[in-house]
């Protein structure tokens, strides 16, 4: 199947005309400024800046109550807990809607804004089983056609303070899941090299990659992203490792992060963050800075963690730039990148980008060029998947056959 995208504005400025072929860039030349090049099912873009599809590199698929009932946030009690936290979510979520309707309800928020890949962490711990998984991995295949979506085996509860969630964590990789996740190897397990055995062993086994949530802080969270690096090296993982969070990156002096970067650069760790408004988040600059893949995800929208989110990369873009200082056209670029491209590596996407050969998913909406977009966030927006229209203005639309799924 070809399809023809007139006159789109690329990155650099230029104008161009775009061929879609099964799906992917087969041509991409200078606009010819032609209305008569306008040949039956040409879509005349107009100048519209076209940016390849958004990645949300972080999220929760099973836990968000977007779409459902509002629920008050619970403070902690004495400062953040993530023990606590967690108590909290398991009270509301016996209290929501079915887990496929909101994770519906997230999903498609997400594409309505443009993301078209997608890495979601799903629960696995003693108390729910494989429950949440088993939901999660149904709702991905009824969404295949509109997004990508990489799992991971998440340890809500820990591992080794949750007797059997080892087991349950390796079936969940056999039923599909694509990778392991870990928690707070020293705060949550109290048991770093225990934690890690577990977690390495079972990305050695199943040929998982590995993306492990890290919100201690200072030189213990150090010390557990220094042993991350150490087992991530060691096994030739390189590329194929994030730490989620690593608010300890923002926490040190500036020689400790030198030394850091250089040290997550070396052993191809990945960094996400989403910049929360409460905690130190990884220097964004100083690590892209070092050759550290730094990307971004959402995280919570809506849950009992806090009440933002509006699965926004687009967005997410702008609150990273903002809360990291960035005013230069080069630093809004930089911060583009951290939610496309630098996601894209991140969870080793292939065929991403806008080129010839390429997949064609990609977002079309006014903006003169990546910096204006990243302040302004046009919210009128078209998005395409594999050269077909998916979603326009945060909607996803009909055609693609969800009002099928929505009854189903």
């Amino acid at each position: 199947m070809l399809q023809q995208f007139l006159n789109a504005k690329l990155a650099d400025g230029s104008l161009a005309d775009l061929t879609v072929t099964d799906g992917r860039f087969s041509a991409i030349a200078p606009a010819a400024n032609n209305p008569a090049s306008l040949g039956a099912g040409a879509i005349d873009l107009a100048g519209q800046l076209v940016l390849p599809a958004f990645v949300e590199g972080h999220i929760h698929l099973d836990t968000s109550f977007y779409g459902d009932a509002w629920r008050p946030h619970i403070p902690c009690t004495n400062g953040f807990d993530v023990r606590e936290r967690v108590a909290f979510q398991m009270q509301n979520l016996e209290q929501a809607a079915p887990m496929e309707e909101r994770a519906r309800n997230q999903l498609e928020l997400c594409i309505g804004n443009g993301s078209l890949a997608m890495r979601s962490h799903v629960m696995v711990d003693a108390a729910v089983g494989l429950k949440h998984v088993e939901t999660i991995l149904a709702v991905r295949e009824k969404y295949r056609d509109l997004i990508d979506i990489q799992l991971v085996a998440f340890p809500q509860s820990g591992i080794l303070s949750s007797p059997g969630t080892a087991e349950l964590l390796d079936e969940a990789l056999r039923l599909g899941c694509d990778l392991i996740g870990g928690l707070d190897p020293a705060s949550f397990d109290r048991d770093v090299k225990g934690h890690l055995d577990v977690v390495f062993g079972l990305a050695e086994k199943r040929g998982a990659p590995v993306d492990i949530h890290l919100h201690d802080g200072g030189t213990l969270g150090l010390f557990e992203i220094e042993e991350i690096c150490a087992r991530t090296k060691a096994l030739g993982m390189g590329g194929k490792v994030a730490v989620s969070h690593a608010y300890a990156l923002g926490d040190i002096s500036a020689e400790a992060l030198a030394k850091a970067g250089e040290m997550l650069a070396a052993s191809g760790v990945s960094i996400m963050t989403n910049a929360p408004g409460n905690h130190p988040f990884p220097p964004v600059a100083a690590l892209r800075k070092a050759g550290v893949t730094v990307f971004a995800g959402s995280d919570n929208i809506r849950d009992s963690w806090w009440p933002y989110g509006d699965g926004d990369m687009l967005n997410r873009a702008k609150m990273i730039g903002y809360r990291s200082g960035f005013y230069e056209d080069s630093e809004l670029e930089a911060a583009y990148d951290v939610v496309s491209h630098a996601g894209a590596r991140a969870l080793g996407l292939e065929g991403y980008g806008i080129a010839v050969g390429t997949k064609a998913d990609f977002v079309a909406l006014r903006a003169e060029h990546v910096p204006e977009a990243v302040v302004a966030v046009p919210k009128e927006r078209t998005v395409y998947r594999a050269g077909r229209e998916v979603a326009r203005n945060g909607e996803v639309v009909d055609s693609v056959g969800l009002t099928g799924l929505r009854s189903a």
